[in-house]
């Protein structure tokens, strides 16, 4: 049997998305990123941002654009998704309305900024495929923005929501609710992973994730020049908090963010080599190399190899039987 049918007998099977998610604001940004997607290949999104990312005063232009953009030959890949405004703003249901007709069938999702409970989520979820059904034969994918003390609070019940896939934890946001008692060095490392409240933020979000079989997002890195302290937090935040994908801000950014959070080779080779003896065994216990295996360890490692598929790296050629 595949591992596909076997693993997950009992369980959700997990979402899958490319490691890292590039924002992209001004007219100018999004036709580079477009453009360095189309080079690399689908190996990581790009979120149009109608929200912070893009100017005031001029939105309802602003999300013809990105619709105009999206639904256009340069979106190859349809792995583009957009950030609205917040469920309060009268530019949310402009920026839905607008975007929905042009571009609902190669939107890959829309993310959902400044949510402050699990029923405003669902509300928001409403009024999106109310404008989002009639152009496309399945339901948008939604993300969700981590970031206030409510959304926090109920991250349990948004994570469990069909419709969403992931979480993004906005951490400027989050510190910044504050008023001042999280200083501001915990929106940056080592601050971030060291002072109790954003650790304790970031754990409560990766399990809610990881509980319902959705992506835990990790925030950005405000350094936009050494690459090493992005690739440093891209793997501490793998390593120590369970993200399996990041926010770009800077596409130096992108590559050392796909590098961080794909699996290595080493790990691919073991996790071949498990999975195919597992598969001789018709999915039972197997012992391997002195140690035990079976189910549990089986859908790790057959999770890691989706993950490198979805990195685009190319595996050993038995390993290409699982997927």
């Amino acid at each position: 049997m595949h591992p596909s049918q076997v693993l997950f007998q009992d369980q959700q099977q997990p979402v899958l998305l490319p490691v890292c998610d590039h924002y992209a604001g001004s007219e100018k940004l999004m036709h580079k990123s477009i453009s360095l997607q189309n080079d690399l290949g689908p190996v990581f999104d790009i979120t149009f941002d109608c929200e912070d990312g893009a100017a005031a005063g001029n939105e309802s232009a602003h999300a013809r654009l990105v619709a105009n953009l999206i639904a256009s030959e340069q979106n190859q890949f349809q792995r583009i998704g957009v950030r609205v405004h917040d469920v309060g703003s009268p530019y949310f249901e402009l920026d839905i309305a607008t975007i929905a007709p042009i571009a609902a069938s190669k939107l890959a999702y829309l993310v959902l900024p400044k949510i402050n409970s699990a029923q405003q989520v669902i509300q928001a979820i409403d009024k999106v495929n109310q404008h989002f059904s009639p152009h496309r034969a399945t339901p948008l994918p939604v993300h969700v923005l981590i970031e206030t003390h409510g959304a926090l609070a109920e991250v349990q019940q948004i994570a469990a929501i069909p419709q969403i896939a992931c979480l993004s934890f906005g951490i400027m946001d989050f510190v910044s609710a504050h008023c001042g008692v999280i200083p501001a060095n915990a929106m940056r490392s080592p601050g971030q992973f060291t002072h109790p409240l954003v650790v304790r933020a970031k754990l409560e979000i990766a399990a809610a994730c990881h509980r319902f079989g959705k992506i835990a997002s990790h925030n950005v890195t405000t350094e936009i020049e050494d690459t090493a302290i992005v690739a440093g937090d891209a793997t501490r935040a793998m390593m120590e908090c369970g993200y399996t994908r990041m926010w770009s801000i800077h596409p130096d950014q992108i590559k050392p963010i796909i590098k961080a959070l794909s699996p290595r080779s080493a790990e691919i080779n073991e996790a071949i080599s498990i999975l195919g003896a597992a598969q001789q065994k018709e999915w039972g216990p197997i012992q391997l190399n002195g140690r035990l295996h079976d189910r549990a360890s089986y859908r790790y490692y057959w999770t890691l190899l989706k993950r490198a598929q979805q990195s685009q790296i190319q595996l050993p050629e038995q390993g290409y039987a699982f997927m």
